[in-house]
């Protein structure tokens, strides 16, 4: 887990150990699976910016990362991660974990595209504890809303996390159930932490920080996009031990939540 001050940009190879780390995530063309790729061939993010261009060519030719990566790689010119520096540096609820860090959560790590960097808001340390997700539809009946904050309210109060989605609907009533026990939630988002979506469950958010975690693996800035939501999903569902869903229409990201689920476990 880091905590750092903001630095003044330079040879990336001589920061605190995050800014490469954070380099990488934003150099154009790294996805997650291209990351992990690097990091399996050159077993540390330092490694892969101090290696030459044709160890870099050689492990591209054997993992099929893309030259232009590569050439992004070795240029002098850095991604800009002050945005994310700033956020971390914002407030001390603020923690950015890559993962080799001890609290990265080991269930994630299953994941054949891991997020190499999760950005937390609020305490970590709920990320380790036994999870359910909780997911449903955005417009629930009373009962079904009901019923989630019921349930999420009692299984926190036996020590289990809830985790969902905050959205609107069968999330935020699991959440706000969840608050009312002993356990906390955690809710996963799909944009950057600079920002709450949707803007009504704001202090809703605030809550969840004081006991429990808003997470990302998207970097600072990153504005809401319609395909970053079955991405969130992934991780909802990896994180947890079972999937609850309380209403969900057919063709919902409830039920893309539950398949990730029937698949990773």
């Amino acid at each position: 887990m880091n905590k750092i001050r903001t630095e003044s940009a330079g040879n990336a190879a001589t920061h605190h150990p995050l800014h490469n780390w954070l380099y990488l995530r934003h150099t154009p063309g790294v996805g997650n699976r291209t990351f992990l790729d690097l990091l399996a061939k050159f077993n540390s993010v330092d490694n892969i910016f101090n290696a030459s261009h044709q160890q870099l060519s050689i492990a591209g030719s054997e993992t099929k990362i893309k030259a232009e990566v590569i050439s992004a790689l070795k240029s002098e010119k850095q991604p800009d991660i002050s945005a994310d520096l700033a956020w971390l540096d914002h407030d001390d609820n603020h923690h950015i974990i890559t993962l080799f860090d001890e609290a990265y959560p080991a269930q994630l790590k299953e994941l054949n595209d891991a997020p190499p960097i999760l950005y937390v808001r609020g305490d970590p340390e709920y990320l380790m504890q036994p999870q359910l997700a909780m997911v449903g539809t955005r417009n629930p009946t009373a009962a079904g809303r009901n019923t989630a904050k019921e349930f999420a309210k009692h299984l926190s109060s036996a020590g289990i996390t809830i985790t969902s989605g905050l959205a609107t609907g069968i999330d935020g009533a699991s959440h706000e159930g969840a608050l009312q026990g002993i356990a906390g939630t955690i809710a996963v988002v799909a944009h950057g932490l600079d920002i709450i979506y949707p803007a009504q469950h704001q202090e809703l958010a605030q809550h969840i920080c004081e006991q429990g975690a808003v997470v990302s693996e998207m970097p600072i800035g990153t504005q809401l996009q319609r395909g970053l939501f079955p991405r969130r999903n992934r991780l909802i569902s990896a994180l947890s031990l079972g999937t609850l869903i309380v209403e969900a229409a057919q063709k919902s990201g409830s039920l893309i939540t539950a398949r990730y689920a029937a698949e990773q476990n």
